[in-house]
């Protein structure tokens, strides 16, 4: 009997081996596996926005004509150069839920990012309010979206007391929205406002407050509705 243990012993440790060898074998072929699909996405998701962003920057023209009609009081505005693809964006819409520049679509946006210890955004947010109440429609929205870290009662209580009724409640308290503009080369600071086309791109943008309310500003929505 001793005889035989000494004989089956090695070959019973041989299967384990061998059955432990086939299951990390396994494990490196699903890594394998998730890691290429993984990278296949992040190429996909790349191919995506490389051809957004050359449809856009196609329509460098349409952009500086649109710039052109920024005189007056909006005359800080400053065509994008190139047009870019900002359908990413990413911000929280009125009903608290994750949402980006790409759920406009089909609709020109005037984003404007503000917050309340910024006394330029404070100065401009019911010129903002008047203008969204006058040219907001199906085509044409002024999205301000609040970057007041924390939660929503600080911001909510001021546009409750400058007696803010028609601006939508965006916000981003994380401050990435802001931090993605400054990346891309179009923030300095606080106010910061884009004209983006229907498609998602970026036509112009201003650094600083301006009278949005003015007759300046709505001939400029006006121009930039135009087919």
């Amino acid at each position: 009997m001793a005889d035989g243990s000494r004989f089956l012993f090695p070959a019973t440790r041989l299967i384990l081996a061998a059955l432990v060898a086939g299951v990390l074998a396994g494990a490196v072929a699903v890594y394998v596996s998730e890691s290429g699909s993984g990278n296949n996405a992040a190429e996909k998701v790349a191919a995506v926005a490389g051809k957004d962003d050359a449809a856009c920057a196609a329509k460098a023209p349409r952009a500086k004509a649109v710039a052109a009609k920024a005189v007056g009081q909006v005359a800080a505005l400053q065509p994008a150069d190139p047009p870019q693809s900002l359908k990413s964006l990413a911000f929280n819409g009125p009903d608290g839920k994750p949402m980006t520049i790409a759920d406009h679509a089909g609709k020109t946006v005037l984003l404007n990012l503000w917050a309340t210890w910024c006394a330029p955004c404070r100065a401009e947010m019911p010129a903002l309010d008047a203008l969204q109440k006058e040219k907001g429609s199906n085509a044409f929205e002024v999205v301000a979206v609040n970057v007041d870290t924390g939660d929503d009662t600080k911001p909510k209580k001021f546009l409750k007391e400058i007696g803010v009724e028609t601006l939508g409640f965006y916000r981003d308290p994380t401050i990435a929205l802001f931090n993605e503009a400054k990346t891309r080369g179009l923030a300095l600071g606080l106010p910061v406002t884009m004209l983006i086309d229907a498609e998602g791109c970026l036509i112009a943008h201003m650094n600083g407050p301006a009278e949005w309310s003015s007759p300046d500003a709505k001939r400029l929505v006006e121009v930039a509705l135009e087919p």
